[in-house]
């Protein structure tokens, strides 16, 4: 297994050749739900091409390893504890532990535990984290209905599509500018892969994106929370939940909506005020999100990676140690600021991280989780001389999460380093092993390394695995 690059998956899609019937005939245009609803019913059964399957597999695993460490975090522990008091019919299984519950109520404590970390991936253009709603609710409808692991697969890759698309046809900026959040905005949409491990056909595809839009939500006020919970609900469990409470609807046979995206009250029109609807249906089958998105080296908020990146680099590049550094000057989009730059979470609080990191050499899945850590006297001696900055000249749409740091060293020399694209991106890959090793870390202490080994390897062979079942039963604990 190799890392997957963006010109491999476009090469492996040329090769293949677009997934069928989603042509934009001047018939169709002004059918943007019908468009959208055949396109996730030919989504069913419609060849990927390798390159989409291997991009799909790594983001599939790097979730799982999201979802299973953070079942023991806190925000993790307390979805659990929500949704045994739901109880339910026991559908699915919440990973993790020995819990049975409706395909919904896994789906969102299973989501929960994908965002109680910064452990999951990111998209950089829309800043959606599609792996953590899609995955969760693939998994439950997959467990419930008994899908195989290409299916699985399938379910992945069109719920990357819905939720990025969604956003692209909102605008990302318009939905940050009316204080929306773009991961919460997503996250339904992301969950709706989902439907076609249903047998649901076109109508109950437009009636499933009608109930899942009634439920697009998402806030920026995430930005606040401290503890992580709800942040965890807001990116992830909410979507999740969302969109396997829409499909399930359908399929216990209830009617909706049929036109959800081109009505006089639609979606797009709700939530922008220059939507583009073309945006959601443009490269269906032929473009594919799950090639796009960012894997986390590091287990730290997103804006935080390419900083880490820069740092690091320059302290291994020129062999310093935290005594030789007179002053660290961070620039960050600005963007990013508000969100890292006073982060009351230590896995977030970026002027915390680069001073573990120019202190340690590196940063731990525990350093970035320890509060004490944030009151460490040496921690704190680098935090003081630390600056992070917004820099309009990062906000740039090809690397939309760069980072420059500057170091100012007791000798007088200025060092300098521009990370445009971190370790993880589709410019910067991780390698299968690499997002093996990241996993393993995460997941082993939960579960033990040889059950958690095999939860690996059997993920690394999903598209030949006849049922999503005995996946979900490796993640029992």
């Amino acid at each position: 297994m190799t890392a997957i690059s963006r010109r491999t998956a476009l090469a492996g899609i040329a090769a293949t050749g677009a997934l069928a019937p989603t042509a934009l005939g001047a018939a169709e245009r002004g059918d943007v739900t019908g468009i959208v609803a055949r396109h996730m019913v030919a989504s069913r059964t419609a060849a990927l091409p390798p390159a989409v399957i291997e991009a799909a597999k790594h983001r599939i695993l790097d979730t799982f390893g999201a979802m299973i460490s953070g079942a023991r975090m806190k925000p993790g522990l307390a979805a659990l504890k929500y949704v045994q008091a739901l109880g339910g019919k026991p559908e699915v299984g919440v990973v993790a532990s020995q819990f049975r519950t409706t395909a919904v109520n896994a789906a969102l404590a299973n989501a929960m535990f994908a965002h109680a970390d910064e452990t999951d991936d990111f998209e950089p253009v829309t800043k959606a984290h599609p792996g953590c709603s899609a995955v969760p609710a693939a998994l439950a409808m997959g467990e419930k209905n008994n899908a195989s692991g290409m299916a699985l697969i399938r379910a992945v890759v069109l719920g990357y599509d819905l939720g990025c698309r969604l956003l692209m046809a909102l605008g990302p900026d318009s939905v940050r500018a009316g204080h929306r959040s773009a991961e919460g905005t997503s996250s339904t949409y992301c969950a709706l892969g989902s439907a076609i491990l249903a047998p649901l056909g076109e109508t109950g595809m437009r009636h499933a994106l009608s109930y899942a839009s009634q439920q697009v939500s998402g806030l920026w006020s995430w930005i606040d929370d401290e503890d992580h919970i709800e942040k965890a609900f807001d990116f992830a469990g909410m979507g999740a939940r969302n969109g396997v409470m829409a499909v399930t609807m359908v399929e216990s046979g209830m009617t909706g909506v049929h036109d959800v995206l081109d009505g006089t009250h639609n979606l797009l029109k709700a939530l922008s005020a220059k939507p583009d609807p073309a945006a959601l249906t443009t490269g269906l089958g032929k473009d594919f999100f799950v090639t796009r998105s960012a894997i986390k080296t590091y287990t730290v908020g997103y804006p935080n990676q390419s900083a880490l990146d820069a740092l690091l680099t320059l302290r291994r590049e020129n062999k310093l140690t935290a005594d030789m550094v007179k002053s660290i000057l961070v620039r960050l989009p600005t963007d990013a600021v508000g969100i890292v730059g006073t982060s009351a979470m230590p896995d977030v609080n970026n002027p915390h991280l680069v001073s573990v990191a120019l202190l340690k050499g590196a940063v731990s899945f525990d350093d970035a989780h320890d509060v004490a850590l944030m009151k460490n006297p040496q921690v704190l001696a680098i935090r003081a001389r630390t600056t992070v900055v917004p820099d309009e000249s990062l906000m740039d749409p090809a690397a939309p999460r760069g980072a420059i740091v500057e170091l100012t060293l007791n000798d007088g020399r200025v060092l300098k380093h521009h990370t445009r694209f971190p370790s993880g991106t589709p410019e910067n890959p991780l390698s299968a092993d690499e997002v093996s090793a990241k996993v393993l870390d995460l997941i082993a202490p939960v579960m033990g390394k040889a059950r958690a080994q095999r939860l690996i390897a059997a993920t690394w062979q999903l598209e030949k695995m006849p049922s999503v079942r005995q996946l979900a039963a490796l993640m029992r604990v």
